[in-house]
């Protein structure tokens, strides 16, 4: 009797601990259940200066992102998540002014403008700049580390949007 006891017993305090889990998420989306789809469209550079590798660099980098981190599926256009807009800044400014005034640094900032539309629930819709930046030596021509700090930066705007955008912040 006893023996059946211990068993009902931890039947019941496992039926109770399965009925009470808890879901949880390591990339920290909070993405409607009813949200299947995604889009990205090309964002065009409209800034000042222009480098010809940045806009393909951030319109795949957010694509990248998005499948890498949700389970959404990557549509061509008219997702239920979709994303367009363009690269209104890219510039360079020194940073760390020595004596003699000399910069020791410089920075290379990208500003982005984003359009976000949630078709499944528009108060979560946002038009918003993003910036960036990465500082390198002024020792170092532009061109030998553009590449190497546009890589970082997009990384830090897809990750800005994506933020924004799935996890709400």
């Amino acid at each position: 009797m006893k023996r059946a006891l211990n068993y009902i017993f931890i039947g019941f305090f496992a039926a109770i601990f399965l009925a009470c889990s808890v879901n949880y998420s390591f990339t920290g989306t909070s993405i409607a259940p009813e949200i299947k789809t995604f889009s990205v469209e090309y964002f065009p550079n409209k800034s000042q200066l222009v480098n010809p590798n940045l806009s393909n660099a951030l319109t795949e980098g957010l694509k990248e992102k998005f499948l890498s981190q949700t389970k959404l599926e990557l549509v061509d256009e008219r997702g239920d998540l979709e994303f367009s807009g363009l690269i209104t800044g890219y510039r360079v400014k020194p940073m760390a002014i020595t004596a003699g005034e000399v910069a020791a640094t410089n920075r290379l900032s990208v500003v982005v403008k984003v359009k976000f539309v949630n078709n499944v629930d528009h108060e979560q819709d946002f038009n918003k700049d993003f910036e960036a930046y990465s500082d390198y030596s002024s020792n170092s021509l532009l061109s030998d580390v553009e590449d190497e700090l546009i890589e970082l930066i997009v990384e830090d705007l897809t990750e800005d949007i994506f933020n924004k955008s799935a996890a709400n912040w």
